[in-house]
């Protein structure tokens, strides 16, 4: 079996994630000590206890997810011994994935994750994102051309077979809304973010992190991480840093990223985190690799088991777009 290890994006985030791994799991729980420590504020409480308002608050979430997500992991491998191949994380994910591969401390982490939920929350008003269901990506680029300049309306997310999200201007947004309707997509669905993010319009985010990436101890990775940019394997610390830095302004490239993965001999995928957001999205990418979501304490040693090989698990059911 040949195992990649995946962490969660935002938009899984829901009030009391983490709270029954960390009542069940010491590293887990040391986790959450750690991650309150580090930022100041109760990360635990808000994650376990919210409101949801809160907890959905891209500053507050973006902590709160890397937390919940490194204590998955830890409290997987409590379990298990992991030997990953390849580590990965959609978006914000991405973060995690760096912590499990030992790229960076999980204190570093939070304070750069924070600092890039204060930067992203304080983005452009006049800027948004819109999930399109139901189009392939060729499909949606062409109307995103005719509709807005580069500058103004791009593919953000290349998540799976019909379902793409694009980002930029709320005025290129709206106008692209009926095309993409009348070009087949069954919905076109505004997501409640405050930019435009994985867009140029983030531009200056990306630059503002990239010198706060100079202020932290990066690592190169002990797994090779897949990077949301270019879908490669990265094993170099200082291209990492730099990509990472990119990301925000970039498209998330996570259909490629899977399927470079099964390219590579993944056969097994475990989600770290809360949702079933990224194993859904694998399913329909490459149904041959078996997943599993390390999210709560069934979900731990459901994955354990499937990692062991004590657990044997059907390959999934096809899933549609």
């Amino acid at each position: 079996m040949t195992l990649a290890l995946l962490f969660s994006p935002q938009g899984s985030q829901a009030v009391g994630m983490g709270r029954e791994l960390a009542e069940w799991s010491h590293a887990a729980r040391e986790t959450f000590e750690e991650a309150d420590a580090a930022l100041g504020w109760s990360v635990s409480r808000t994650c376990w206890e919210g409101p949801a308002h809160r907890l959905d608050d891209t500053r507050q979430t973006q902590p709160c997810l890397l937390t919940t997500s490194v204590a998955a992991h830890r409290a997987l491998g409590e379990r298990v011994e992991l030997q990953p191949a390849v580590v990965a994380g959609h978006s914000v994910g991405e973060y995690a994935a760096l912590v499990a591969a030992g790229v960076l401390e999980l204190a570093a982490a939070l304070r750069l994750v924070s600092r890039r939920a204060q930067l992203m929350a304080g983005a452009d008003a006049n800027g948004g994102m819109a999930a399109v269901l139901g189009l392939d990506r060729a499909t949606v680029e062409g109307v995103v051309e005719r509709v807005g300049r580069p500058t103004e309306l791009v593919v953000a997310n290349d998540n799976s077979p019909g379902q793409i999200v694009i980002s930029g201007r709320i005025a290129a947004l709206e106008a692209a809304e009926a095309p993409l309707r009348a070009a087949g997509a069954r919905r076109v669905v505004r997501l409640p973010v405050s930019g435009a993010f994985h867009s140029p319009l983030m531009a200056g985010v990306a630059e503002q992190l990239a010198d706060a990436f100079a202020g932290e101890a990066w690592a190169d990775p002990r797994v090779p991480i897949i990077s949301n940019v270019t879908a490669e394997p990265l094993t170099d610390a200082r291209l990492i840093r730099a990509l990472l830095a990119e990301q925000v302004r970039s498209p998330v490239e996570w259909v490629r990223c899977v399927r470079r993965m099964a390219a590579d001999g993944i056969d097994i995928a475990v989600e770290c985190g809360p949702g079933s957001a990224l194993t859904g999205m694998v399913r329909r990418i490459a149904p041959g690799i078996r997943t599993a979501n390390a999210g709560d304490v069934p979900g731990v040693k459901a994955s354990a088991g499937l990692v062991s090989g004590a657990v044997p698990t059907p390959a999934p059911a096809a899933v549609g777009p």
